[in-house]
C-alpha cells in the first residue's frame, strides 16, 4: 500500500487546519497531579528509549537567576514535549509551562504544565503569548518553547522562527529588566543499540535587555544560534566526540547484547593468552 509521504508535515498549523475555535486554558498544576507526571513522563522515556544525554548543564546554572529564563528549542517530532518536560522536571528542578496546540484534547496536560494556544484566532493567540510573559515572574517554572511553530523534519535546515519568542522575550524585559533565554538542541540517535538515545545540550546563556530591537531580527539571531547548536551536536555525535554528556538514564543491555559482550572478552582473553605463549 502506498501512503502519501508529503503529508506527514505540513505549514499549515493544526489549528488553522481544523478551524475550530478554542478558549484559552492556562495550566493548572498541584502537587499530586505534578507527582504523577512525573514519573508518567519518566516512564514513557525509560520504555522507549535506551538513553538520555545531556550537555552544557552549567550554561543553566551559571544564569542569573534574579531575572527569568526561556528555553527553546527545535520541534521535530512528538517527543519533543516528553523530553522537555524531563529536562525541566528533572535536570532543573523547575516546573515547565509549555504551549500546546489543540489543548482541548489532551486537556490532562494542564496538570503538568501545559497551556493552549489556538492559531486560528490572533486574539485568542495573544493571550498566549500574554500568559507566558506572567508564568516567567514564577520561580518555580521555566517557560520551554518551540518557536519554529510547527514541526519540522529531523535536521531542516534552515531554522526559522516565528515571532512568538521574540515578543515574549521583549515584553519580558519591559516587565523583568531583562530575560535569559537557552537554546537546546535535542536530537533522537541509534547508537549501538536497538533503540534510540535521547541527546540534548544546552546552549550558552544568552541575556536579552534590549526591547528595542527589531522583532524579525531578533528572531533571525536567536534561530541562527539554535541552528548552529544543532549542527555542532551533529557533527560532534557523528565523528563519536562524546566528551562532556552526562547520563540520566540508561538501560541495561539486552541479554543478547550481553552475551555477545560476553562472548567478545573470552575471545581477547584466549587471543592474548596466545599471544603471551608465543
Amino acid at each position: 500500500m502506498e501512503t502519501d509521504l508529503s503529508k506527514l508535515y505540513n505549514d499549515i498549523t493544526p489549528t488553522k487546519q481544523r478551524g475550530k475555535e478554542e478558549k484559552f486554558r492556562p495550566a493548572r498544576t498541584s502537587k499530586f497531579w505534578l507527582w504523577v507526571a512525573d514519573r508518567f513522563f519518566y516512564n514513557m522515556l525509560e520504555d522507549r528509549f535506551c538513553a538520555f544525554r545531556y550537555k552544557g548543564y552549567e550554561n543553566y546554572l551559571n544564569r542569573d537567576e534574579n531575572y527569568p529564563t526561556i528555553f527553546y528549542a527545535p520541534h521535530t517530532n512528538w517527543w519533543d514535549g516528553i523530553v522537555g518536560y524531563n529536562i525541566c522536571n528533572r535536570l532543573c528542578k523547575k516546573e515547565i509551562r509549555l504551549m500546546v496546540e489543540e489543548l482541548n484534547r489532551f486537556p490532562l496536560l494542564r496538570r503538568g504544565g501545559a497551556f493552549s494556544v489556538n492559531k486560528k484566532s490572533a486574539q485568542t493567540a495573544m493571550e498566549s503569548l500574554k500568559y507566558s510573559v506572567r508564568v516567567l515572574k514564577d520561580p518555580k517554572a521555566i517557560l520551554y518553547l518551540f518557536p519554529q511553530g510547527i514541526i519540522n523534519p529531523p535536521n531542516h535546515r534552515p531554522i526559522e522562527f516565528q515571532t512568538g519568542l521574540a515578543y515574549i522575550a521583549q515584553k519580558a524585559i519591559k516587565e523583568y529588566g531583562k530575560v535569559n533565554v537557552l537554546p537546546i538542541a535535542v536530537n533522537y540517535y541509534f547508537l549501538r543499540d536497538n533503540r534510540p538515545e535521547v541527546w540534548i545540550e544546552m546552549g550558552e546563556n544568552i541575556v536579552l535587555s534590549d526591547d528595542k530591537q527589531d522583532r524579525k531580527e531578533l528572531s533571525a539571531d536567536l534561530a541562527s544560534k539554535l541552528e548552529k547548536l544543532c549542527d555542532k551536536q551533529n557533527l560532534e555525535v557523528s565523528n563519536a566526540q562524546f566528551d562532556g554528556y552526562n547520563t540520566l538514564f540508561q538501560q541495561k543491555l539486552a541479554w543478547y547484547r550481553e552475551w555477545e559482550q560476553h562472548l567478545k572478552k573470552i575471545k581477547n582473553r584466549k587471543k592474548k593468552k596466545e599471544e603471551e605463549q608465543q
